[in-house]
């Protein structure tokens, strides 16, 4: 998958490069019980890497430097992942296994890691909003570790090129068909080049009738820090919680705001046949693990009811 020429413009304007970003982690994980009664859910891993470490090696390599995890009582293990292990690290030294070691090593020098609780589930916008006095008054990255984007340049650095090039927030949008855009937040929105667009309007998990395109938002946004006033000015919707998407509605009534059509290939890592999926194709991609895969999968025993 080449980046080609989707979002290759020379920026207008030079703007400080984002240096922080905001990764929620709060939620429950039911589907994936009773795993996640033990296991955070963005450990469980995707092949042999956890959901959370596609997330976060994707923001350092856009040059993110400050990652915000919000996360709930009883997930104290996601931050314990990205901690230094000296000893396990010198275990492995010694025994040999230098490529294990410098990778474990690797994991907690990918940026500077902090956490805030989210007392309560109160919605992905209140989950943003929590992490306010951590970002403070700069624009920010949202990475939702659920939506794993795999692809030959990182979706974050893609769209860090529109950010500078319109200097405003950016979304990432996919194509669904349109009996899907109702498990989505939808963008109303005209094209102003190749696989950009200017939003006009969002609207969250609309019927197929009502849904003005079948671009619906996916798991990465650029937010203005502006977007905090908003969310703190938006009203819990029916199940009492504070969508990202209303909040960022009002933002867009204060600014412009595009989406990007990325080039990547998403996978839904928030339910189990989504990981499975991704793990099966993550491991045909890659050579060491491939022709093992294909024998697995040949192996099979598909006669079984």
């Amino acid at each position: 998958m080449g980046f080609g020429s989707n979002v290759r413009i020379a920026p207008v304007a030079k703007l400080a490069p984002i240096r922080k970003a905001v990764v929620p982690a709060a939620g429950l994980g039911t589907r994936f019980l009773p795993t996640t009664k033990a296991v955070p859910k963005e450990l469980l891993p995707i092949l042999d890497k956890p959901m959370i470490q596609y997330g976060v090696e994707e923001l350092a390599d856009a040059g993110v430097e400050h990652v915000v995890l919000v996360t709930s009582h009883g997930k104290e293990g996601l931050a314990q992942f990205f901690r230094p292990s000296p000893e396990l690290e010198q275990r492995l030294f010694d025994g040999g296994a230098v490529e294990l070691a410098e990778m474990v090593r690797g994991i907690s020098s990918l940026a500077h890691i902090t956490t805030v609780v989210q007392e309560q589930q109160l919605g992905l916008g209140h989950a943003v909003l929590t992490a306010k006095e951590s970002i403070g008054d700069e624009p920010f990255i949202v990475v939702l570790p659920d939506d794993v984007i795999v692809g030959d340049v990182p979706v974050s650095r893609q769209m860090l090129e529109v950010h500078q090039r319109y200097g405003a927030s950016v979304v990432a949008v996919q194509e669904v068909t349109r009996e899907a855009v109702g498990s989505y937040g939808v963008v109303d929105a005209h094209e102003v080049g190749k696989g950009i667009y200017k939003v006009r309007g969002l609207v969250e998990k609309p019927a197929p009738e009502d849904a003005p395109s079948n671009l619906a938002v996916v798991g990465r946004y650029i937010l203005m820090p502006e977007v905090f006033s908003c969310l703190e000015r938006t009203s819990p919707g029916a199940i009492s919680e504070i969508q990202l998407t209303d909040g960022m509605g009002l933002l867009l009534e204060e600014q412009p705001m595009y989406a990007l059509r990325f080039e990547g290939t998403r996978y839904d890592g928030g339910t189990p046949l989504g990981l499975l999926k991704a793990s099966l194709e993550v491991a045909l991609n890659r050579e060491d693990t491939r022709d093992r895969t294909l024998e697995i999968i040949r192996n099979l025993d598909l006669e079984q009811p």
